[in-house]
């Protein structure tokens, strides 16, 4: 969904459990939390706070 990431939640290197909140993704004058999908560890974050973001696009890379 195309938005602008208004807060990261996790950092590189910081273990996630399913359902942990990753990022803020605001759309449509809605907040969105998107959660992890599975249990894991985040690799890296592709966007940076503010950044406007398109649909498909990879936000955070898990290890």
């Amino acid at each position: 969904m195309p938005g602008l990431i208004i807060d990261i939640r996790v950092q590189p290197g910081q273990a996630v459990l399913k359902g942990d909140p990753l990022l803020v993704l605001e759309a449509m004058k809605m907040e969105n939390i998107l959660k992890a999908p599975a249990d894991g560890t985040i690799g890296s974050i592709k966007v940076d706070l503010r950044a406007n973001v398109t649909k498909g696009q990879v936000l955070v890379q898990f290890a």
